[in-house]
């Protein structure tokens, strides 16, 4: 009996070392495979890219000069969808030279903006356009609440905002957003510019999340 015992007792002895070893092999194989997936589902970046500015052009129809908002276009020619739906977020809330695509539907349902257009987003607030960034927002709560405000302001309107200027910064995982921007109040004569640094970060390959937000304010002034 106690020879069988000690039999036993060696058998496990022997196997259980067996079993670890083979535990901590796969254990080792599983870390180097998601270390490997990980490798592959974030590709490493460090660009940064002027999208919009703003050119004085010469209008022949009112024979004056205008301060005309311009798009990179070359760079929306490879833009990433992380990319479009971090500028398409900013773009949601501040104009660019939006107006109107011909007469206004009663639903306000046709506001063209030009970073929108440019992003290939369709109309201002439409499904295409909140469609997409719900998409990449998802699982970020206060960012797709603030999608909730969605507003169709046209450039003609009384009180509005636009940009001045947007540069992103692409680098690994985080994107910033640089926004340079005026608002003007006609009613009340005054104008305001500002600027913001907006801080996104790409959670997944199909998913962003908005971080942080850092508003510098000019004094009002009169127009």
């Amino acid at each position: 009996m106690v020879k069988r015992f000690v039999i036993l007792l060696c058998f496990f002895s022997f196997v259980i070392p067996i079993k670890a070893a083979k535990n901590h092999a796969e254990l080792q194989i599983n870390e180097n495979l998601l270390k490997s997936t990980k490798k592959k589902s974030f590709k490493k970046h460090n660009k940064t890219i002027v999208f919009l500015w703003r050119e004085e052009k010469y209008n022949k129809k009112y024979k004056t000069t205008f301060s005309e908002i311009c798009i990179n276009q070359s760079y929306c020619k490879t833009i990433t969808d992380p990319e479009r739906a971090v500028i398409g977020y900013i773009a949601t809330f501040i104009g660019s030279d939006c107006n109107w695509d011909d007469e206004c539907n009663a639903d306000r349902s046709n506001l063209k903006c030009k970073v929108l257009t440019a992003l290939n987003l369709g109309y201002q607030c439409s499904d295409s356009h909140l469609g997409f960034l719900k998409k990449w927002f998802k699982g970020d709560y206060k960012a797709l609440k603030r999608l909730e405000d969605c507003s169709t302001t046209p450039y003609t309107a009384t009180i509005q905002n636009t940009f001045d200027k947007i540069q992103i910064i692409h680098k690994n995982n985080d994107f910033f957003v640089i926004v340079n921007a005026s608002s003007i109040n006609s009613r009340e004569e005054i104008s305001r510019n500002w600027k913001e640094i907006n801080h996104f970060v790409l959670l997944n390959k199909n998913q962003v999340k908005f971080l942080s937000k850092k508003t510098i304010y000019s004094k009002k002034s009169k127009l």
